[in-house]
């Protein structure tokens, strides 16, 4: 990407302009800092594992340990995994009041790790962990620790096993974190959807909740998307080049 590239130049006046910026991230941000996505084919985690296996609520009640032993690896490449300049650009963006909120689809922490304040995880996270036998909430640090060390399935004291606070097929999303992410975007002028393939409902639907209020949609994910041919500016490139690029113009003096 370059300076003088128009759908650059398109992407940077709108942010510029914009005065509540949203961000809709995915999997496809996160893949510059070495985490894998699930759906990109030949790559994706899905690809080699079947999801109602190894990450429904079901199968995770009737027995924990698919679901572990396919997590612990990607579990050490999420634990390893820095904030990348596109998680950063964010990050600056919010600093300078333009964006108001990331609205993301990833557990991996990284924008928090970038400096972003306003993050709604609409698939969890792995700073806790829930006991399936007596729903004590506990701080997942120190079970993931032990659960690195020595592989074993995390048990409470209790003896229910722990399972950690993220979305699994056959959950709902968090409620309060899902209103919160439909205020902001009903308040929303941009909407920069990063690294998304778009597919899977709620998430894929939210963009229409600021579209319908006239705001603008700036796509940037290396493959297409439904929503392409609804927005404004449509960039399939790497998010980690593209984002810090227009963040730079957007905020120049």
């Amino acid at each position: 990407m370059n300076l003088n590239d128009k759908t650059i130049q398109t992407a940077t006046e709108l942010v510029r302009q914009a005065t509540h910026i949203v961000a809709l991230t995915g999997a496809g941000i996160s893949t510059p800092s070495g985490i894998p996505d699930f759906r990109s084919a030949d790559s994706g985690l899905w690809e080699q594992a079947d999801p109602m296996v190894v990450a429904s609520l079901q199968a995770f009640l009737h027995d924990p340990h698919p679901f572990y032993a396919w997590f612990r690896p990607l579990l050490d490449t999420i634990m390893q995994a820095r904030p990348n300049p596109a998680h950063q650009a964010l990050a600056r963006l919010e600093s300078a009041g333009k964006l108001k909120a990331v609205v993301t689809q990833n557990i991996d922490d990284l924008h928090r790790k970038a400096g972003s304040r306003t993050v709604y995880e609409l698939h969890g996270h792995l700073r806790e962990m829930t006991c399936m036998r007596c729903q004590q909430v506990d701080l997942a640090a120190p079970v993931i620790s032990a659960f690195m060390a020595d592989g074993n399935v995390p048990r409470h004291h209790c003896g229910g096993f722990l399972k950690p606070n993220v979305i699994f097929f056959g959950e709902l999303l968090p409620q309060q974190t899902y209103s919160a992410s439909v205020t902001t975007l009903q308040h929303a002028d941009v909407v920069v959807v990063v690294g998304s393939s778009m597919e899977v409902a709620p998430a894929s639907e939210l963009p229409l909740v600021a579209l319908r209020r006239g705001a603008k949609l700036i796509i940037v994910n290396y493959d297409a998307t439904p929503w392409d041919t609804r927005a404004d500016v449509v960039i399939h490139a790497d998010a980690a080049e593209v984002l810090p690029l227009i963040a730079e113009l957007a905020l120049a003096d």
